[in-house]
């Protein structure tokens, strides 16, 4: 795995830092900021689709006390891809930029980006934050999220996903698949708990979302979750899952995720974030009607796939609540 990063953005004591090796130069830069950041920012994204600025602008706009913390995206992609009014706007909302570089030979398998982006931000993290907030491209900000500030004693913050999908019922015996994530994370049995998705109410054993998790970096847990999954996910025994359903191969690294947690953390480490915090605003129709907000208003961050609320019937169907509805629809083209 090739260790270079690319810093594009020159918000950073006004140096661009372009392909450097990870070497005693990032260590000394890192061991020259003092500051500490109450939390930190990152994503991983493609840059150009048009939930990075709205993530971006979100967090600027809405994110309150948090407003104008530091934000990390980290991109595939290297600065001659991405265009360039594209590099100054992000300069603009003071977002940092850095090109990561992945091996060949599994840089194409879904999310493999994200996981070592998660890494990759906890390493840079050390000693400049204990609250490093990792989110998914397609997050979006309502309120200050003043639980991102994690208790004394607790080094992760999660939400549990959405669906059951490739989850497993805690009621039920243990599937292969689950059997095969608990022996390659060396799990114990003991420690599994029950936990209910966020949309459709299934209780079952831990199973995290990737796209809103909080961690103190001294604890390293994302470097565990990447060192498990590097290898993991490319392990022949998992093929078969692969070519049986799809899905096993989109969700294969929230699965690591929740197996690392049982793994390496004690459940007093854990925190469970409040239901406010990643809802998922395209599934609103889909939720039991318990797990339907009354109306946004007291959202804090959420989840949504733009090609879904884009169109008009759906859009308007979304009890958005002002001033976020208009803010939207700036942004988005919704459909007639």
């Amino acid at each position: 795995m090739s260790e270079k990063i690319e810093l594009f953005s020159k918000n950073t004591n006004n140096l661009v830092i372009r392909n450097v090796d990870k070497s005693p130069f990032l260590d000394y830069y890192a061991n020259k900021v003092i500051k500490m950041e109450q939390l930190i920012y990152a994503f991983c994204s493609g840059v150009t689709s048009p939930e990075t600025l709205i993530l971006v602008e979100s967090i600027r706009e809405f994110g309150g006390d948090f407003s104008s913390n530091p934000i990390w995206l980290f991109t595939k992609k290297t600065l001659d891809e991405i265009p360039k009014d594209l590099l100054s706007k992000l300069e603009q909302l003071n977002v940092n930029v850095y090109s990561l570089e992945i091996d060949p030979e599994i840089a194409n398998f879904r999310f493999i980006e994200h996981v070592y982006a998660a890494a990759k931000a906890e390493e840079m993290a050390l000693k400049k934050t204990e609250n490093l907030v990792f989110l998914g491209t397609n997050s979006l900000f309502f309120d200050s999220p003043r639980k991102f500030l994690l208790e004394e004693g607790i080094n992760l913050g999660y939400r549990p996903v959405h669906h059951k999908l490739i989850g497993s019922l805690y009621d039920e015996p243990i599937d292969y698949f689950w059997s095969l994530i608990y022996q390659k994370c060396d799990v114990n049995q003991e420690k599994v708990f029950p936990m209910q998705t966020h949309v459709d109410g299934q209780i079952l054993r831990p199973y995290i979302s990737s796209g809103c998790l909080i961690v103190n970096p001294e604890r390293g847990f994302f470097k565990a979750w990447w060192d498990r999954y590097k290898i993991i996910h490319k392990e022949p025994i998992f093929k078969e899952f692969y070519e049986k359903y799809d899905l096993y191969v989109v969700f294969i690294h929230q699965a690591v995720l929740s197996a690392v947690m049982l793994s390496e953390l004690d459940p007093e480490e854990i925190m469970e974030l409040p239901f406010n915090y990643n809802y998922p605003i395209n599934l609103y129709h889909e939720s039991l009607e318990e797990f339907k907000p009354k109306n946004f208003e007291k959202l804090v961050t959420a989840r949504y796939y733009l090609e879904k609320i884009v169109e008009e019937d759906e859009f308007n169907k979304i009890p958005f609540t002002e001033p976020m509805k208009s803010w939207l629809e700036k942004r988005i083209v919704v459909k007639d």
